[in-house]
């Protein structure tokens, strides 16, 4: 893996990362393909939009298809057919979301599968060796997501301490198993350390020593208020080393990836795009569009007259009609037919990744302030 630094605004930079599968110009979205497809797109709608990156999710795909299929197939690549890079995630965040259903311990963590209820032990050796055989460009270290509360409580000091040092040592376990295994490809640490910014700094100083080839942000937006998880992304990214990428974990709408990008990260990852594309929810420079509304059932504009993406304009199609009327996507989420979703999916991803494109534009042109403002003027003045 190479990291290139071309160009930084303040805090907000312009990268190249090369990786085994080819080269992702950052700051970048990566739209999140957890059972190894980005619900309701295809790979071939996906290039077309622009997507350099996508996820997989270590605790899905162990758990189906299973590793035995995927190493059929030589890894998660061939197996869904995306020749670009592919980050997975540990499993982790998987493992934080069982709440009572799983065992930590200083070894790993037991737990029943969600599939079949057969009993299961994740470790930090096992999370590694379960990425090798996906053949991810980007490896994530196992570590404990550490909740913001739990039963209503709200994480301690110590607790959030305790959480991170295992994390810590699960890192450098992670690191041991890698090498071990001669994986050719990238593994990144991840700083834990709650809504403690001293913990984090801790977090932070012990992981480079260890000399990750990248850096994660882990930990936010697992129920913290907005103004909590700002204050962490705010704090965090930029202590991390700057000749190496710098990922968000989980964040986040159209604002958080600019504040991020602000703030030092250079990747982003989060299931909102098509999570709420399912529930008629459409993301737009000028604000949010909720197709679901009756104001709507008339309307034949497109969903954002500014984009480009094939929701919108038809292009990209062989013979290309115009877009979707917001009247037939609004007639298409009343009857629950799969097409409405699936052009919200489009269309959201769309934005996310033409978004990040525009901010590196801006960093390379030096008009990334002016670019700042102009972003919340457009969102503010609404649809």
């Amino acid at each position: 893996m190479q990291f290139d630094l071309l160009s930084s605004h303040g805090k907000a930079r312009r990268g190249r990362l090369t990786l085994s599968h080819g080269i992702v110009e950052t700051p970048i979205f990566m739209p999140v393909g957890t059972y190894g497809t980005v619900k309701g797109v295809t790979p071939l709608s996906l290039e077309q939009m622009g997507a350099q990156i996508i996820l997989g999710n270590t605790f899905h795909l162990w758990m189906r298809p299973g590793l035995e299929v995927i190493e059929a197939f030589k890894g998660l690549h061939e197996f869904e057919r995306w020749s670009k890079p592919i980050l997975t995630d540990s499993g982790g965040f998987q493992v934080w979301s069982l709440g009572e259903m799983r065992k930590i311990s200083e070894e790993g963590v037991k737990f029943q599968s969600p599939v079949n209820g057969d009993k299961l032990f994740l470790t930090p050796e096992i999370s590694i060796q379960i990425q090798t055989i996906l053949n991810s460009d980007i490896v994530m270290q196992f570590d404990e997501c550490t909740p913001y509360e739990k039963n209503g409580t709200l994480t301690t000091e110590r607790e959030a301490n305790i959480s991170m040092q295992l994390s810590l040592r699960w890192a450098k376990r992670c690191k041991e198993e890698f090498e071990r295994l001669n994986n050719p490809n990238a593994l990144f640490g991840i700083v834990q350390g709650g809504m403690f910014e001293h913990l984090r700094e801790e977090s932070v100083n012990a992981l480079v020593e260890m000399d990750f080839p990248g850096y994660a942000v882990g930990g936010v937006s697992v129920g913290e208020p907005k103004q909590e998880m700002l204050r962490i992304m705010q704090h965090t990214p930029h202590l991390l080393p700057a000749h190496k990428p710098r990922y968000l974990m989980g964040v986040g709408t159209p604002e958080d990836l600019v504040e991020g990008v602000s703030q030092g990260v250079d990747m982003f990852d989060c299931v909102m795009p098509t999570r709420n594309a399912r529930n008629g929810h459409y993301f737009t420079r000028f604000g949010d569009l909720k197709i679901r509304n009756a104001r709507y059932k008339m309307d034949s504009s497109p969903i954002d007259p500014s984009c480009s993406c094939y929701a919108c304009t038809g292009a990209g199609s062989d013979k290309p009609q115009g877009g979707f009327s917001r009247a037939y996507l609004h007639h298409l989420d009343r009857c629950g037919e799969m097409l409405g979703p699936m052009l919200a999916s489009i269309h959201n991803l769309h934005y996310f990744l033409n978004l990040t494109r525009e901010m590196r534009d801006a960093l390379e042109r030096g008009e990334f302030s002016a670019f700042v403002s102009q972003f919340h003027a457009d969102r503010a003045r609404g649809i």
